[in-house]
């Protein structure tokens, strides 16, 4: 267990707000993060290298491309998160910092969403700020970049809170990589199918009001029920 968190649990939490502690781990795994930058340029550069690939698979054409450009952009982006999802807790898991956390008598949900929120931060976000960018190289239309950067805003979130609970059900399995595919990506489908459609809609001239309504109604009722569920698993892994 690294130094920060150490000098975290032990100080008297009696005395120390929540804030205060959810403030030292969301620093500590943003310093974590970038120090192992592997974790955040790896899936941005997956990204970035699919989506300049995809014109030379499919086609070159501009018009091809603009229709294909949504979903495109939304399937590179599933799958850049999944593969970063998978070390989320499995780093604290080896050094014996998520048994720390557990133990805790601050409340494991606040902590659990405290780390996915640093997840999203050096994972959904980046992804989010390049999509433009691929936008552009996939010809998508004017009238989808704005929905698009709104709907991968949202969507990433779902993707970060959802992919934790695969991450906690397969964190003390050495090679659960594969597990964790099998696990998250049935719940991934609704939040691209919303995401696309936001995306599509903008593009055709209809209202987006549905597609991110849906979007913003399953980001909070993962919000409320998966640092719940991530808690209860994590529990169960510190106790085999």
């Amino acid at each position: 267990m690294d130094k920060t968190l150490e000098s975290c649990f032990s100080l008297d939490h009696a005395k120390v707000p929540i804030y205060a502690t959810l403030k030292m781990i969301l620093r500590r795994d943003m310093l974590i993060a970038f120090r192992r930058r592997g974790d955040i340029v790896n899936p941005l550069l997956f990204f970035v290298m699919v989506a300049i690939m995809m014109p030379m698979g499919l086609s070159p054409e501009p018009k091809t491309l603009s229709v294909l450009a949504p979903g495109l952009i939304w399937v590179i982006a599933l799958l850049a998160m999944l593969l970063s999802v998978d070390g989320l807790f499995r780093s604290d898991y080896e050094d014996g910092a998520l048994e720390q956390l557990i133990l805790s008598p601050q409340p494991l949900y606040f902590i659990v969403l405290t780390k996915i929120l640093a997840h999203w931060l050096t994972t959904g976000l980046p992804l989010t700020l390049v999509a433009p960018l691929l936008g552009l190289l996939l010809f998508l239309p004017t009238e989808g970049f704005v929905p698009m950067v709104l709907s991968l805003l949202i969507g990433t979130a779902n993707l970060s809170l959802v992919g934790a609970i695969g991450a906690a059900l397969t964190v003390s399995l050495r090679t659960g990589g594969v597990l964790l595919s099998l696990i998250v990506i049935p719940f991934y489908i609704p939040v691209l199918i919303f995401g696309v459609t936001a995306v599509v809609s903008a593009i055709g001239g209809d209202s987006i009001e549905v597609p991110m309504a849906a979007l913003g109604a399953l980001l909070a009722i993962a919000i409320a029920l998966a640092p719940l569920a991530i808690s209860a698993t994590l529990k169960m892994s510190i106790q085999q």
